[in-house]
């Protein structure tokens, strides 16, 4: 079996498709990838790559095709359009001059923002003839007006137009929340649509210990970590207050450790403030990330209070129950439901900043013991919901299941 993944992101960004790539390679399914050159999420080129021209490289037995994309930049929302349309327009154009020798039973579209991404792949699988799965990580056009990138009620209903157009057009909608089906479904039309979860690298479940770096507030004291992106949706205002709601705890310690669009604004509220509780020490490799977490006292996720974000849930929570350390879950919704219903943490209303300070000293006065039976509950969970071997071999089905349906017709 040959499997073409389309998406905008892939290695060395931190994606969990990465995973899933290598995952399918290791299980014997050939692989290739078309997508762009890497700049999530400072928005600038990683360190050997460049804006234009062809890349063709080799990552754990994956065969990455690279297109031509404009970088998202810093701020501002033309600049974000320019990038997502360079990705479509690029993959149109020159899809099928990297692919043209190559044959594949289906195409997977990885499909967080934008979901724009999966035109070329609709193209590509018209032209080679096999079915292609879109896995909806976000939804449109609500994510577009919850990031305050587009307020404009036309131009909402006008991507709503090729949103459908994509959905109807897909052989298979995968949604990533169980709260995305119905959802889905109104604009999918006669597609079907069925629920399939992230998971993570195994490794964040067995973890291997190597060398890492010393962080400020994750040793000798009670440390909540927050991992990945620092964006406008991640609620970083309400992380910010709640530190300086702590400043009377020394021993707390909130890190923020990633990158993203409100990274510096969180830096220059944490000198203003004089927040000596607070630590934004950056993004480190995607490998390390097992390691930190199991030194932190807590795990932190948080999204803002806008109703599209009651159907999502982060990637982070999977990776979070994996590593088996207790969870405080300031959002609302399908994310929340699942910490709960895990017995994994607590949960705060998303934006209560008072709420979410409240919560981590409810873990700070608890002992040993009992935070770590909610960790032991929440990788019980993800063993039993989002085991990654379990959830390959479900993806490596939906692939088969559109290969067949595609050979009949």
């Amino acid at each position: 079996m040959k499997i073409l993944i389309v998406s905008q992101y892939f290695w060395p960004e931190g994606f969990s498709i990465n995973d899933v790539a290598r995952s399918l390679v290791e299980k014997g399914v050939a692989v290739d990838v078309l997508t762009g050159k890497p700049n999530y999420p400072a928005g600038e080129k990683f360190e050997g790559y460049r804006g234009f021209g062809f890349m063709h490289e080799t990552w754990k037995g994956v065969s990455v095709f690279r297109i031509p994309m404009v970088a998202r930049g810093v701020g501002g929302a033309l600049r974000l359009v320019i990038n997502y349309l360079s990705f479509v327009i690029s993959g149109l154009l020159f899809g099928a001059l990297l692919l043209r020798k190559q044959r594949y039973d289906a195409i997977l579209v990885y499909a967080p923002s934008p979901i724009l991404q999966a035109i070329p792949a609709i193209f590509l699988g018209w032209l080679k003839r096999c079915g292609v799965i879109v896995w909806v990580q976000d939804l449109w056009p609500e994510s577009l007006s919850a990031t305050g990138h587009v307020r404009n009620e036309r131009v909402l209903k006008m991507v709503e137009s090729v949103v459908r157009f994509i959905y109807t057009r897909s052989d298979l909608l995968l949604a990533q929340s169980r709260a995305f089906v119905p959802l889905l479904q109104n604009l999918a039309a006669a597609t079907s649509v069925q629920y399939y979860p992230n998971s993570v690298d195994p490794a964040f479940a067995n973890p291997v210990f190597g060398d890492l770096p010393d962080v400020e507030g994750l040793d000798g004291s009670f440390s909540v970590l927050f991992a990945g992106n620092i964006g406008t949706v991640q609620s970083v205002e309400t992380i910010v207050e709640a530190a300086s709601l702590l400043q009377s705890y020394p021993d707390i310690h909130l890190v923020v450790m990633g990158d993203g669009s409100k990274r510096e604004w969180m830096l220059q509220e944490q000198r203003l403030r004089g927040l000596t509780n607070l630590h934004l020490p950056g993004r480190f490799p995607v490998e390390m990330m097992p390691g930190f977490m199991q030194k932190a006292s807590v795990l932190l996720v948080s999204l803002t209070n806008q109703e599209i974000f009651k159907a999502t849930i982060p990637n982070k929570i999977q990776a979070y129950l994996a590593a088996g350390r207790p969870i405080v879950a300031s959002l609302n919704g399908e994310g929340a439901n699942i910490v709960l219903e895990a017995g994994a943490g607590l949960a705060a209303p998303a934006e209560d900043s008072q709420a979410l300070a409240d919560t981590i000293l409810r873990f700070y006065r608890m002992s040993q013991s009992e935070r770590e039976e909610m960790g032991a509950c929440g990788r019980r969970y993800y063993l039993k919901h989002f085991e990654h071997d379990m959830l390959m071999g479900q993806l490596i089905g939906h692939f088969r299941s559109v290969s067949d349906l595609k050979k009949e017709k």
